[in-house]
């Protein structure tokens, strides 16, 4: 897998929108590219992120709170 596959990729992880064998592939990429993979899968940790914070919040449910905040715990023990 090319480096530019995995950015796009990597975009579709963090929001966890990649099929199971495609997680595969690209975890065994994320090996290959080490360090320039980690710090590339932390700029799109920290865009998301920065999205969902700029979004106009409805009312929320508590289920909806609770898989946030798990998202957030996950996200911190990386």
């Amino acid at each position: 897998m090319s480096f530019e596959e995995f950015q796009n990729r990597a975009r579709l992880y963090v929001i966890g929108a990649l099929e199971p064998e495609e997680t595969e592939e690209f975890e065994k990429a994320r090996k290959d590219y080490a360090q320039k993979a980690e710090d590339f899968i932390a700029q799109c940790y920290d865009l998301h992120e920065a999205f969902a914070l700029s979004l106009k919040p409805e009312k929320t449910s508590d289920v909806l709170k609770q898989r946030l905040m798990s998202m957030v715990r996950q996200r911190q023990a990386q």
